[in-house]
């Protein structure tokens, strides 16, 4: 036997071994390998005794309102109260029922959009729809669309559980109001008029109505 294959033979021996050592030492891997598991919410340090909380902002609130602010405590304390309650879910109704109101007072359809005022709030629309025909008026009116929804304010009562918070809307929409002849009096058909409105929604939290009523409107 030459000497080349000898050295061979014998550089594959040590190479044979070193491979086994290693796997006997690291171990063998098979796929991917499975993420440590993560500690409960409230696992304790062994060394310091303290309680690990995890969480963060509630980005179902962060998302309208600024971290820390009064907004978004008092929205934190409804959620306390009632945990399944959504401001995304809320401000999407919102933005519907705005829309079903003012048209319902535009076209003097009251009876539709009653359900979700307050009783004060309902007399007021109903007297200015009221003295709209008194005189003689009708309006014509088209939602074009909302460019602005936010929340203004916020206010929790926690002995009540009364919750209210107020919108702000910025619409637009065409109306006319035209007399007993057809004539224009009021507004345009092709153009469209920006409508800014702060609309105060309210409701005891935790309760099994979801209905949250309009109880003011402030333009």
């Amino acid at each position: 036997m030459n000497s080349p294959l000898i050295q061979l033979l014998v550089l594959a021996g040590i190479a044979i071994f070193l491979i086994l050592r290693l796997k006997s030492v690291l171990g063998t891997r098979e796929g991917f390998e499975k993420p440590p598991v993560p500690k409960g919410p409230s696992a304790k340090s062994s060394r310091t005794g303290f309680e690990v909380i995890e969480g963060g902002p509630d980005p179902d609130i962060t998302d309208h309102v600024e971290k820390d602010s009064e907004a978004a405590q008092e929205l934190a304390a409804m959620k306390r109260i009632e945990p399944s309650f959504s401001v995304t879910e809320f401000i999407q109704g919102a933005r519907g029922a705005y829309e079903m109101i003012v048209m319902g007072f535009e076209r003097g359809e009251l009876d539709e959009i009653q359900p979700y005022l307050a009783e004060d709030v309902f007399e007021a629309f109903v007297d200015g729809v009221a003295a709209r025909e008194d005189k003689g008026l009708k309006v014509e009116a088209e939602f074009i669309g909302i460019r602005e929804t936010r929340i203004q304010d916020v206010h929790f009562d926690k002995d009540t559980n009364r919750a209210d918070i107020t919108m702000r809307f910025v619409a637009e929409l065409t109306s006319v109001v035209r007399d007993k002849g057809g004539d224009i009096v009021e507004g345009s058909a092709t153009s469209a008029k920006r409508q800014k409105d702060s609309w105060t929604f309210s409701r005891v939290m935790g309760e099994n109505d979801p209905n949250w009523l309009l109880v003011a409107t402030d333009a």
